[in-house]
């Protein structure tokens, strides 16, 4: 029975992740972080007691700026695969904090690998690095000749989070070439579910439109809504993590759809989802989003009525315009095929934030308070 050491087990990849593993037979160790708070809830359905006598789940207190804890648990595991995901991945924040995001990110990384050098197990363990379409910039002259970034495209950071990003990727490919490791980077475009965290673009958009089509909600404001992403399914995405170590060689491999949405797009799709049609008006900080038709009789909204803002404030200092990743080496040598085409993903994330906002509305009508949270 194979032994996978995830990091960054209470995200939305390593969630999903997990629950692959388990159930190709996998005994699952995910490192959590310590909190005054539950910060488990997307792998609450996974937990078992530790008394179980067949237990395949186990988490363990751990931080990837503790190298002496990293080291510990490893050493406790054996893993047979380490799947990195933790990180501070959120790019806008990473400007607020690019220390922290630095020691995480970058410096993180490097533990693990040095953990695994140093407890001689080279052979053994196959490290997935999980890197980002940040570090590209969205250079325009570094694409191929189709118009996609790949594996040999050149990087070029434009946030403290992808400058990070790029250490963890060269210390990995640096190791796999000094060290002989089975050590690989997955060069991830956005990829979106309904546990994608609540202030990530996606589902900031998902949520506020299952708000504003229920009545808890008058409008809502994002940044660029000209940022072009490539958005895929992180169950697609999590399956090819767990198809880069099964390869037989080493490699670097991107993942990602091929096909790249504006925001403003993006947006359209939501409220389609709940029958609801937009008209844009206006450009740059004075675009607006008016209600033109509700085709829905469960989420009907005042014709005319503006939904959507533009808050200067969003803006990153240092923009990347358009990301659009190239999966034919994924497609080609692995097999790998997204299940989950755009319409779907959003349709899932709108059905997931429909659910959850049908019980605030359920509270209120019961005549309790809801958390005010922002968005």
């Amino acid at each position: 029975m194979k032994v996978a050491l995830i990091t960054g087990v209470t995200g939305q990849d390593g969630s999903y992740l997990a629950e692959l593993l388990l159930e190709k037979g996998y005994i699952v160790h995910g490192i959590k972080r310590r909190s005054s708070l539950f910060n488990t809830d997307r792998i609450d359905h996974l937990y078992q007691d530790p008394h179980d006598p067949d237990q395949r789940f186990i988490l363990h207190y751990g931080d990837l700026t503790d190298a002496m804890n990293l080291t510990k648990i490893i050493q406790e595991c054996q893993p047979d695969e380490i799947y990195n995901l933790g990180a501070m991945s959120h790019v806008a924040v990473s400007f607020d904090t690019p220390e922290y995001v630095g020691n995480v990110d970058g410096l993180g990384t490097l533990r693990i690998l040095e953990a695994v050098r140093i407890l001689g197990l080279e052979k053994k363990t196959k490290i997935y690095q999980a890197s980002t379409s940040e570090l590209y910039g969205g250079m325009s002259e570094n694409k191929n000749e189709k118009g996609f970034y790949d594996e040999n495209s050149p990087f070029y950071p434009r946030s403290p989070y992808g400058v990070a990003k790029i250490y963890g990727f060269w210390i990995t490919k640096n190791y796999r070439e000094a060290y002989n490791m089975f050590a690989c980077n997955g060069i991830l475009f956005n990829h979106e579910s309904p546990r994608r965290g609540e202030t990530f673009v996606t589902r900031k958009i998902t949520r506020a439109v299952a708000k504003i089509a229920l009545g808890l909600q008058e409008k809502f404001f994002l940044g660029n809504l000209d940022a072009q992403r490539d958005w895929g399914h992180a169950k697609d995405y999590v399956r090819m993590m767990w198809m880069i170590l099964q390869a037989e060689q080493p490699e670097d491999w991107v993942i990602a759809t091929g096909s790249t949405t504006r925001v403003r797009d993006f947006v359209r799709l939501a409220f389609k989802d709940v029958g609801i049609e937009l008209e844009f008006k206006g450009t740059g900080v004075e675009e607006k989003a008016y209600v033109i038709a509700c085709n829905h009789k469960d989420y009907q909204v005042k014709i005319g009525k503006e939904v959507l803002s533009v808050d200067p404030s969003y803006f990153r200092p240092t923009e990347v315009d358009v990301l659009i990743g190239d999966p034919s080496k994924a497609k080609q040598k692995l097999g790998w095929v997204p299940e989950h085409d755009l319409a779907s993903l959003v349709k899932d994330m709108m059905q997931g934030d429909l659910a959850l906002m049908k019980k605030d509305l359920d509270l209120l009508k019961a005549g309790h308070d809801i958390l005010k949270q922002a968005e």
